[in-house]
């Protein structure tokens, strides 16, 4: 151990990353109940069913828009607190059944307060981790979002077989309010003043997005857009490939994936540059969904698994460390929620554009196609920011 390296695990990192993990959690455990819920509950058709499911993401991005330019007008810790208590709030309203049209509104309502939370936690932590363990520091913080990836879509599809809609979002509101309860213990240091040039008013696109960090959030976008064909097509892909069993284990074999890697692709960021992480998490990710294309045994598509998680977990947590390194302190809330707009609508647009491709190419073909979309963002990743961050490198070796 190095005396004089700065400390990562302190208390109030600890906590901003629980409260990381139930937000997202949370997030995927509904996302995989919702759509059933809606019809069983509400007779909604199925287009209705996947409005109630898409409409939590819409309102994400809406809540990450508005609170990346406020965020240091409320205060850092006063949004995460504000957020969660109404994350919470809107949690309690699952139990209120008036219609369909207010179960919509809700929805919208909860996942604005996501959008507000989960963007608090993303600064917070950006805001406390020391400079030199960037990468390092944000790659554990995404492990939280990661892990909640793989057991919220575990959690409530057991659930959903067992037990009532009731009793799901009663696990939901419990999580919500031990969030919220462990958020009041998070100390954050005050930011250093801000230029009086950056306080703009009026309508300017630099107020709800850092420009800085839009280059690798577009990296961001193309390959969130890869990995939705995953999230949202893996089910009826492993139905018609009579793998069924195996799929429910492929997230748990994917987040294993990115449990295993992050240790060591976080501190290879830090000492070498973002470079060295991605072009290889492009590579193995494209592999990933070649081998899920030909997947026959359960297998090749839990080996898939492990691939994608090396490739695409290993490249949200650097291109986020990235957007956050990019920015100047004042504006790493901007950073963030644009980092998360970006991903937000890779995984939200993608599956609506997929599924105009899908019944044209089949499961299997569709996924060759975003192998290749998964290559190409390898070069859009170069031309944007790979190149640039090379020849800073050697820059500084000439030097």
């Amino acid at each position: 151990m190095n005396p004089n390296k700065p400390k990562l695990w302190t208390k109030d990192f600890i906590v901003s990353s629980i409260v990381n993990f139930f937000l997202i959690l949370i997030f995927y455990l509904l996302m995989v109940t919702i759509a059933a819920y809606a019809v069983e509950e509400y007779d909604a058709t199925t287009s209705e069913a996947g409005l109630v499911t898409g409409i939590f993401i819409i309102g994400t991005l809406i809540g990450r828009l508005v609170i990346g330019r406020t965020i240091n007008r409320i205060g850092r810790k006063r949004t995460l607190v504000i957020g969660l208590s109404l994350f919470t709030l809107t949690t309690l309203f699952y139990f209120v059944n008036l219609g369909l049209s207010f179960l919509l509104i809700n929805r919208l309502l909860h996942g604005m307060t996501l959008g507000m939370a989960s963007t608090a936690a993303g600064t917070i932590v950006a805001q406390i981790i020391p400079m030199t363990r960037k990468g390092e520091g944000i790659g554990y913080f995404s492990m939280s979002a990661t892990m909640a990836t793989a057991f919220g879509p575990f959690i409530g599809l057991f659930m959903s077989q067992r037990t009532s809609y009731e009793v799901i979002f009663g696990l939901c509101l419990a999580l919500g309010v031990i969030s919220l309860i462990i958020s009041l213990f998070v100390e954050v240091p005050p930011i250093k003043e801000i230029p009086a040039s950056a306080e703009t008013k009026g309508f300017k696109l630099s107020n709800f997005l850092e420009p800085k960090a839009v280059p690798i959030a577009l990296i961001t976008l193309a390959v969130s857009f890869c990995y939705a064909s995953v999230l949202s097509f893996i089910n009826f892909y492993a139905i018609e490939i009579d793998l069924v069993d195996t799929a429910s284990v492929f997230f748990v074999v994917y987040a294993a994936a990115v449990l295993i890697s992050r240790p060591f692709t976080g501190r290879l960021m830090d000492l070498k540059g973002a470079n060295y992480v991605m072009y290889p998490a492009f590579l193995v990710f494209a592999l990933g969904l070649f081998l899920l294309s030909t997947a026959d045994s359960s297998v090749t598509l839990l080996l898939s698994g492990a691939l994608i998680g090396f490739g695409f977990g290993n490249m949200q947590s650097t291109t986020q460390a990235v957007a956050v390194k990019l920015t100047p302190p004042h504006r790493m809330g901007l950073a963030t929620s644009t980092f998360f707009i970006f991903m937000d609508a890779g995984l939200g647009f993608g599956p609506y554009i997929l599924g105009f491709i899908i019944p044209l190419t089949g499961y299997s073909t569709m996924y060759v196609i975003v192998a290749f979309v998964a290559l190409a963002a390898a070069f859009l990743y170069y031309f944007l920011h790979g190149k640039k961050e090379h020849a800073q490198k050697e820059s500084i070796y000439m030097h």
